[in-house]
């Protein structure tokens, strides 16, 4: 099995790509897709694939110029240190079986291999101790699936002066869970139907954009055993968090009166500081926009109105 190779990447401008990235789950996508991202939701990468919501331009970002301007000095010293040629592959893959799986790979190895390429922070080190982070894995292993390649490798740099190499074989066991994982979130796309959210930011931004103005009526779920069993997880959730801050601000408020007048105390797992803050200055809008009306008058800026999430419990009046 090997891919299609569905259009060239060589003359592609940003637009042109995201058109043909919307057709299809990317490599990138992969761990997004299958809900193993820290950065972003299944549900906030369903608005982009749906056409509602623009991909974030990551172009401007250090990360990213980074990782794009030493892409070259790392294939060019993973190729020195094993070896082995590599060449671009300046093209979209297709899976021939699955076309929703797209796939741009950073380079082709001789001898039936994938090169893929990462650049490291240091503060990102950790998460390369145990070998390829998961988000990363899921990556590779879904090339390896549009490709039918056999293996992978993963050359990072860290920190602009570690090198490592990390193999990725194929594994058709996890590759077959992969491929399933990704159709039922692909069916989500065709279906328009928008997955579930999973409590994080990049959810919280996807229901804000998603469901971005209300009307004046209420759903009625109190005949609904679903839903008011939804609700009661939800109160009982809040109450076990306010209990949880309660506690936290006790016990840091006995671990300030130990400290007292000091600066801070030391303990067998670390330490904790009580210290002053530099004396600030802040602007008085307030007063401002009383005794200074007409010259502020030009400078107001009106934001559009956001939704506020209450709960009230209780019988429903």
């Amino acid at each position: 099995m090997s891919a299609v190779r569905l259009v060239s990447t060589k003359a592609m401008n940003r637009e042109e790509w995201l058109q043909w990235r919307n057709r299809g789950i990317g490599s990138s996508d992969a761990p997004v897709a299958v809900g193993v991202s820290r950065y972003k939701a299944p549900l906030e990468l369903w608005l982009e694939k749906t056409g509602k919501k623009e991909p974030e331009d990551l172009s401007s970002k250090d990360a990213t110029f980074w990782g794009t301007t030493l892409e070259p000095i790392v294939a060019q010293v993973y190729a020195e240190r094993t070896g082995k040629k590599v060449r671009r592959v300046n093209a979209v893959l297709q899976h021939p079986d699955y076309p929703f799986m797209l796939a741009n790979l950073d380079r082709i190895v001789e001898g039936g291999g994938i090169l893929e390429i990462k650049t490291a922070g240091l503060r990102s080190q950790g998460q390369w101790e145990e070998g390829v982070p998961l988000a990363y894995q899921i990556q590779v292993l879904h090339q390896l699936a549009v490709t039918g390649k056999s293996w992978a490798d993963v050359a990072v740099l860290i920190g602009g002066q570690e090198f490592r190499i990390y193999r990725i074989e194929r594994d058709k066991t996890r590759i077959t869970q992969l491929l399933k994982l990704e159709k039922i979130f692909w069916q989500h796309v065709e279906r328009q139907t928008p997955p579930e959210a999973d409590g994080s930011d990049s959810s919280h931004r996807a229901l804000s954009l998603l469901y971005p103005q209300n009307s004046t009526t209420l759903v009625d779920y109190s005949e609904k055993s679903e839903m008011n069993a939804l609700f009661k997880s939800l109160i009982e959730a809040r109450q076990r968090s306010k209990q949880a801050e309660q506690q936290e601000a006790l016990l840091e408020q006995r671990v300030k009166e130990a400290i007292g007048n000091a600066e801070g105390a030391l303990f067998s797992q670390g330490k904790a500081l009580w210290k002053c803050s530099k004396p600030s200055r802040t602007l008085d809008t307030k007063r401002l926009a009383q005794e200074q009306a007409d010259l502020i008058a030009p400078y107001w800026t009106e934001k559009p109105g956001t939704r506020r999430f209450t709960v009230q419990t209780g019988e429903p009046s």
